[in-house]
């Protein structure tokens, strides 16, 4: 198994891709810390993983606070001794507009949980890892979106956020890759069974829109979770362990 007996949490586990994502990672043999800020859907991902025969609890924590992470990436640790990987998958967007008609709120809410997040988690995480026996060292892997290089018309803060992220990605990469901690993105298509998905296309995914979309995907299917979910588990493996500072675009040729 890849990932096993590997130390990995996933925020934003409570549905859609980082649901997918931790669940296909406990099949592979990952000690899974389930993050949400949903409680009820926290624990109830953690339990079917357990019933399932992996290894899960979960932790609500909001990705926005700074304590939330401490005490998220505590527990993790607490629970299984170390931390291997961190997947930031929680994320947010405001709803597809014109740009000058997204509130203040809207704009600094987005910016928080797609790109603040992912400094709290390095904040907290990173001092772990590079505590970890004989120079193990860690990963993150982080989830950006097309959205980040081939931006929509009507998502301009929103994809500048996952700009950031990719950006981000990189400039961790080369800053921590002495400590042997890499750090990697994925970028996903749109995906219209994640809970986003009407705030994305701007309304109910109807079929009118659901073809708009798929007209821009070259393979002529959306992207899923457990397609995230694969190149997750590959990017947090020791198979990866000489991949760090990409972008992997799990996109069916969308960025192409």
């Amino acid at each position: 198994m890849p990932v096993a007996h590997k130390s990995i949490i996933v925020t934003g586990a409570g549905s859609g891709i980082g649901e997918g994502t931790a669940r296909h990672l406990a099949t592979q043999g990952a000690l899974v810390t389930v993050n949400d800020i949903n409680a009820e859907a926290g624990e109830r991902v953690a339990a079917e993983i357990r019933a399932a025969g992996g290894q899960a609890h979960f932790v609500q924590a909001d990705v926005t606070c700074s304590a939330d992470v401490q005490a998220l990436v505590a527990a993790a640790v607490q629970q299984h001794g170390r931390l291997d990987c961190v997947v930031n998958n929680a994320g947010w967007t405001h709803r597809n507009r014109p740009l000058l008609e997204v509130s203040e709120a809207d704009f600094d809410r987005v910016y928080a949980i797609n790109v603040k997040s992912i400094y709290l988690t390095a904040i907290h995480a990173v001092p772990v890892m590079r505590a970890n026996p004989g120079g193990s060292g860690g990963s993150f892997i982080n989830i950006a979106s097309t959205a980040g290089i081939r931006p929509r018309p009507g998502l301009t803060w929103y994809n500048g956020s996952k700009a950031a992220v990719i950006g981000t990605s990189k400039s961790m990469a080369a800053e921590l890759g002495p400590d042997n901690i890499r750090v990697n993105c994925i970028n996903p298509v749109f995906n219209p069974d994640t809970g986003l998905a009407a705030e994305f296309a701007g309304g109910p995914v109807d079929e009118a829109r659901r073809a708009r979309f798929l007209a821009s995907i070259p393979l002529g299917r959306f992207s899923t979770a457990l397609d995230v979910a694969h190149a997750v588990c590959y990017l947090a493996s020791d198979e990866a362990s000489f991949i760090s500072g990409v972008c992997l675009e799990v996109d069916g040729a969308r960025c192409v």
